[in-house]
């Protein structure tokens, strides 16, 4: 205590209390972004991806052609400034169809992982809040699903509910509803088992089993103390859900399994070209392209979310 003096307390004090703001200033969500930063490819996918967004929803104001505009005297041309992008075999400009192609592909990706999230959390919550019969039931549901083939089995429901959902819902709006219910239907399993392992290890811990001692309802402990906590891998495997709905739609489109005809997707327009790869080689690069970067982005940006919400993993 003798050498201590007022002075030196009052020079260390200035020291301590920028590490002091600091740490304080770094909640959870800031610490993530943080360590999301330092992934630098999933970074630039984030921007690609913005990217690709940004421009299927700005696309149509800001080229607004028609996407079903036929000039059979430039059909099959290349990239120019009439068509940057070129057209197909009915001259139709394949910049506006991606455009509008685009919208649906992303948003069938994004309305199945939804789909697929809502029913993994729901099955995974109440498995792994339950024991005995209810649990063995609901994997077994699951691992019944997962042992199912998913490209037969969407062609075959598709095949058969095709015609009555359209005839309710309308042509497209009917294709689109049905596509996200089979995707989203056959892709909520992964999340419903990790969602399951999650609750099994945070209804163990204290902060749990202090909301059950105070009182707490099955519901409360689920809603406020053990999903908030589980999150984190959940939002990695919806991001990787959007990535391979949009596989899964490309793929029913390029079989002609997907949307009508006139209505033009990546898949769709994909499938258009696959007879003229020789001499318009440029039909199918692009919409192979986007397809192929939109998914490497989000495939991307999963693995950066993966590591920026893992506690355990220090950048």
């Amino acid at each position: 205590m003798a050498g201590s003096t007022p002075a030196s307390l009052s020079a260390s004090a200035p020291a301590a209390a920028p590490a002091a703001r600091k740490a304080q200033r770094f909640s959870p969500w800031h610490e993530a972004w943080r360590r999301f930063r330092r992934h630098k490819m999933a970074l630039f996918s984030a921007v690609a991806l913005f990217l690709i967004v940004f421009g299927v929803l700005a696309g149509p104001f800001l080229w607004p052609v028609a996407i079903n505009e036929i000039d059979f005297a430039a059909k099959l041309q290349g990239p120019s400034w009439a068509h940057p992008l070129g057209t197909d075999d009915l001259g139709q400009d394949l910049l506006a169809r991606l455009i509008y192609g685009g919208r649906i592909s992303i948003a069938v990706g994004v309305a199945a992982m939804v789909v697929a999230i809502f029913f993994g959390l729901l099955v995974g919550a109440i498995a792994g809040m339950s024991s005995g019969r209810v649990d063995a039931a609901l994997m077994w549901v699951t691992d019944l699903f997962l042992s199912l083939p998913q490209l037969p089995l969407l062609l075959l429901v598709i095949y058969l509910f095709r015609e009555p959902v359209k005839g309710v819902l309308g042509v497209e709006g009917g294709a689109f509803v049905l596509i996200v219910a089979v995707i989203g239907g056959t892709r909520w399993m992964s999340a419903a088992r990790l969602v399951r392992a999650q609750f099994l290890s945070l209804r163990e811990k204290e902060f749990v089993e202090a909301a059950r001692a105070l009182g707490a309802s099955k519901l409360r402990q689920v809603v406020q103390h053990i999903l908030p906590n589980a999150l984190g891998p959940v939002i990695v495997v919806a991001t990787i859900d959007i990535a391979a709905a949009i596989i899964a739609e490309s793929t029913l489109s390029f079989l002609g399994l997907g949307f009508p005809s006139d209505v033009p997707t990546w898949g769709s327009v994909l499938r258009d070209a696959k007879d003229y790869l020789d001499i318009a080689p440029h039909w199918a690069l692009f919409p192979g392209s986007l397809i192929f970067i939109t998914v490497l982005a989000i495939n991307f940006i999963g693995d950066g979310l993966r590591d920026a919400l893992d506690p355990r993993r220090v950048l």
